[in-house]
This record gives structure tokens, C-alpha cells and sequence, in this order.
């Protein structure tokens, strides 16, 4: 109970995550139930080409920065360049968790499929 209540609290406000080279992620915690916390924000491409097959990994923290358990997330086959896309992501909800980081995993830059230059 106790820690249902702390990641309440962390509900207050949408986050941002860490700037990684041309992507802005932002996040915050929509639901909290006994067994997992769903984290919903947006990935926002600052590169002036798409972002293709976009991934995210949400990870819960202990007051250390360690990492207490960790969720992948798709969010977007393509996100156009100077753009964003909402995502969700489910992580398991661990006793000891005090914050917690979103960042992409998994992207390419180019092309959509079906468009030539």
C-alpha cells in the first residue's frame, strides 16, 4: 500500500526523461495497480529525417538509480521528422521504486517504407 501511494504521488506532473541526441521523451504515470505501472508520454524526433520503428524502454528506480524492473514499449512505426507520437508502458510494479526513467531503445533513421527520394 504504502508504495501505491508513493507512485501517486509521482503522478502530479508529466516528467521528462533524458534528452537523447534527437529525441525528447516525456512521461508520467497514468496507472498504478498492485502488479504494474502503466507510463504514458510522447517521443518527440528532433532530426530533420523520420524516426523508423521507434521503441521505447521504461525502467523502475530504487532511491539509488537502480534499476528494479524494466518494460519495452513499441510506440510508432514512423515518427516524421520535427514530430512526436504518444506511447504507453507497462513495467512491473516493484516495493522500492522511488522514480523512474523512459528513454528509446530501438530506432532507424530514414525513409517510411514505400517512398523513394
Amino acid at each position: 500500500m504504502v508504495s501505491a501511494v508513493a507512485l501517486l504521488a509521482l503522478t502530479a506532473a508529466t516528467l521528462p526523461a533524458r534528452a537523447q541526441g534527437n529525441f525528447k521523451v516525456t512521461y508520467q504515470v497514468k496507472r498504478t495497480d498492485p502488479t504494474r505501472v502503466e507510463l504514458a508520454g510522447t517521443v518527440f524526433n528532433a532530426a530533420t529525417v523520420d524516426a523508423i520503428e521507434v521503441y521505447v524502454t521504461a525502467e523502475a528506480l530504487d532511491v539509488s538509480g537502480k534499476v528494479l524492473a524494466r518494460g519495452i514499449a513499441f510506440v510508432a512505426q514512423a515518427i516524421p521528422a520535427q514530430s512526436g507520437a504518444d506511447y504507453s508502458a507497462r513495467i512491473p510494479n516493484v516495493p522500492g521504486t522511488t522514480g523512474f526513467r523512459v528513454a528509446v531503445s530501438s530506432f532507424r533513421f530514414g525513409l517510411k517504407r514505400g517512398e523513394s527520394p
